[in-house]
């Protein structure tokens, strides 16, 4: 049986720090130590943040974005392209596709994919909302800019087959995104290829 080496409230900063995801329990001790030898430097300026993010952040009605005004700043934005629609699975998504800044297009975030495994199904996502918005006459084409995954698979299909009467072009990533890939963890110029050579469904 392992011993706590330091007092309780470091114990617990460990703890949350290790439910980071990328952060284990050794990853999560590194973590605590350096913020607790630079406390004035990391510590107080992090708690800070995070403080301020707990009391501001809120999830955008129109498009499901994470920010501190409801629509969010993307949704605001009046020099996107209202003409495309770009769907992604997570927040995390959004924002890789917004580091590579291939297009400036608006987004609408599903809030996960179908995983009949995991028990997730089409009511589970924010789908009922992108048919509607897919419906409105200035877009002219969706964007399914899912992981290449089985589950990312199913979702694209599902959703193509919605919007097959809606008239709206239904677009996917093409190359670039490997099978089993998560957008998040791809770089700004793989997504910036995968977004350029996307095609038709």
């Amino acid at each position: 049986m392992s011993r706590a080496v330091a007092g309780p409230e470091i114990e617990r900063l460990i703890q949350l720090l290790a439910r980071v995801p990328g952060l284990g329990p050794r990853s999560a001790r590194r973590a605590a130590l350096q913020l607790i030898k630079k406390r004035e430097q990391l510590m107080s300026p992090l708690a800070g943040a995070m403080q301020e993010v707990l009391g501001k952040i809120s999830t955008c009605r129109v498009c499901g974005n994470l920010d501190v005004r409801d629509p969010c700043s993307v949704c605001t934005d009046a020099t996107r392209d209202p003409t495309l629609l770009i769907v992604v699975a997570d927040v995390a998504d959004l924002w890789a596709l917004e580091r590579a800044g291939a297009l400036n297009a608006r987004y609408h975030v599903l809030g996960g994919t179908l995983s009949p495994l995991d028990g997730i199904g089409p009511d589970d996502l924010n789908i009922p909302a992108l048919i509607a918005r897919a419906q409105d006459e200035a877009v002219g084409e969706v964007l399914l800019a899912l992981g290449a995954t089985v589950d990312g698979q199913t979702t694209a299909h599902y959703i193509t087959e919605l919007l097959r009467e809606s008239g709206v072009k239904v677009t996917r990533l093409a190359h670039g995104v490997p099978v089993g890939g998560e957008l998040d963890y791809l770089d700004e110029g793989t997504l910036s290829a995968a977004i350029r050579s996307r095609t038709s469904l």
